[in-house]
């Protein structure tokens, strides 16, 4: 386990309702109905799901490392774009499991240092720490 040393934020989100309810942050800028999709037997509709805001705060956390590995090596990019998917499923205990998939584009450098940058960012990014290990998750270079 790795132990924080220094807090350097924190977010706080109250969520009432679960999938059919509400989340909102202690300042209010996140305010986001949360609706089961209708793929798991929900309504669907207006909302958001857990799946999609993690898909959403992994693929900018992600792209915030590869960022730092381009100011490491003293480099930039012309854009970075990341395709981020987030799926739910069932292990072979029919527990349940995400597996996270991102399609990363770094515009302006060669592929095979785009590919370098991805790796470098595998050290960096916070989410991807936290989830080593436990779950799956792939990460492509997009050209």
């Amino acid at each position: 386990m790795i132990i924080m040393q220094k807090k350097l934020y924190t977010a706080t989100v109250n969520v009432q309702g679960g999938r059919e309810g509400n989340a909102v942050s202690n300042d209010g800028i996140l305010n986001v109905d949360l609706k089961t999709p209708k793929e798991l037997g929900g309504p669907g509709g207006n909302g958001t799901n857990p799946e999609q805001l993690f898909a959403a705060g992994f693929a900018a956390c992600f792209e915030g490392a590869i960022s730092v590995a381009l100011r490491s090596k003293k480099m930039k990019a012309e854009g970075i774009k990341i395709v981020s998917q987030v799926s739910l499923g069932k292990d072979e205990h029919d527990g349940f499991v995400l597996a996270v998939k991102l399609d990363i584009t770094i515009n302006g450098v060669e592929n095979s240092i785009a590919k370098q940058l991805v790796e470098d960012a595998h050290e960096i990014c916070p989410y991807y720490r936290a989830v080593r290990g436990n779950i799956q998750v792939e990460t492509n270079v997009v050209s």
